[in-house]
């Protein structure tokens, strides 16, 4: 699947020239240039080859498990509900201050496998269970780790505004005030973050507090992400968007105004309908909307304990289609080209072009709409990353 004008930009007998880890060359085979007509080369039997698929919004280090609260919900408790409660984010927190980085690691390599068994490349992994600077820089820490050992590409997140401590009960400026000059600061000195993330809710903090929070890690010159209009419409997604966000997430609750902010600002709506499922939220992001205004749409999964354990963007991709009404062409963009948008990897990675790294999956599919198709099934048969097969 390359850049192109036709259906997916599919190309049909296609030949991939590589040199070392880049794309130098992709077209029909029969116009292979004259230059690599000596190159080494391997014929696939058959198949898809589109862009390595691209995680751009996961939660995958953390400590413990809750699903005791999905049997509550079940119940009829409400997310907001649990969270008020002390459980939520809060039970994570607690288990992820407990655990040491080489249990992080054990057990957040387990769903990075899961992810890399279907086509992964690139993932973007998020702090945000540690709510103090030690923790919240252990996980990070992991995430960097998980990189360096499994081999695909990770991008971090720091996401200490994600939930008010027990500590600081009643007092959400002053912990917004440690998040800012003491968190922050401390990790971008030891350069554990590529962006700053934030939830932007009524349960969570609200946009002035988060405003304080971007404006801060845009100084330090980190990219910035905003959980932004999930549970309510508080107007975060149009803020984040002014202050030139790559991405805001969720969405459900966005009015025009917002989406109109990020269409001016090429802000990409992260969709994750994996929440969505497992919290049976009754309001769906404004699809038609954002394809009026043009505004790129990506796919993730939301890997985390409390509202979307899901360790598959191929089931995403197809909860994508039939809960949200994308294209399988949209879902497939969406874990590939504008999922690189939204990490602002969009010179080097999401589509198949010359110049960019080769980072390939191959799928034992005839037509890229399948990949989207079957629940449960996986067709991923290789993968090149950075020009080099791997098993």
């Amino acid at each position: 699947m390359a850049s192109g004008t036709t259906a997916y930009g599919l190309v049909e007998q296609a030949a991939i020239a590589m040199d070392g880890a880049k794309i130098a060359w992709v077209g029909e085979v029969v116009d292979l240039p004259a230059l690599y007509a000596n190159w080494p080369r391997e014929t696939l039997p058959g198949g898809l080859i589109t862009p390595a698929l691209i995680d751009c919004h996961t939660h995958i280090v953390y400590g413990g498990n809750r699903a005791s609260e999905w049997e509550m919900r079940l119940q009829g408790a409400s997310y907001a509900e649990i969270s008020r409660a002390g459980g939520g984010i809060r039970a994570t927190v607690a288990a992820t201050r407990a655990a040491s980085e080489a249990e992080l690691v054990q057990s957040a390599r387990t769903r990075l496998d899961d992810l890399i068994g279907e086509g992964l490349g690139t993932i973007e992994i998020k702090s945000g269970y540690g709510l103090d600077t030690q923790t919240e820089c252990k996980m990070l820490s992991t995430a960097r780790a998980l990189g360096q050992m499994s081999g695909v590409q990770v991008k971090t997140s720091f996401l200490g505004a994600h939930a008010l401590p027990e500590a600081f009960e009643g007092r959400s400026d002053a912990y917004i005030d440690l998040v800012v000059e003491e968190m922050l600061p401390a990790i971008a000195a030891q350069n554990l973050a590529d962006y700053c993330d934030g939830f932007c809710e009524d349960i969570a903090f609200s946009v002035k507090q988060m405003r304080k929070v971007l404006e801060k890690a845009k100084d330090l010159g980190l990219g910035l992400r905003l959980h932004a209009e999930q549970l309510s419409n508080q107007s975060g997604a149009q803020m984040a968007a002014e202050l030139g966000a790559l991405s805001c997430d969720h969405l459900e609750y966005i009015d025009e105004a917002g989406v109109k902010a990020m269409a001016d600002a090429s802000t990409i709506a992260v969709l994750l309908p994996g929440a969505f499922y497992f919290l049976g939220e009754p309001k769906k992001p404004p699809i038609a909307m954002l394809r009026d205004y043009d505004v790129g749409m990506a796919l993730a999964s939301d890997c985390n304990p409390g509202s979307s354990p899901l360790t598959s963007l191929l089931l995403t991709m197809n909860m994508g289609c039939t809960l949200f009404g994308l294209t399988p062409e949209e879902a497939l963009a969406g874990t590939t080209r504008f999922a690189a948008a939204a990490l602002g990897l969009t010179k080097t990675h999401g589509t198949i072009e010359s110049g960019k790294i080769a980072d390939l999956a191959l799928w034992d599919v005839a037509y890229p709409g399948h990949l989207a198709y079957a629940m449960g099934a996986n067709p991923h048969i290789g993968q090149i990353r950075a020009g080099q097969w791997v098993t």
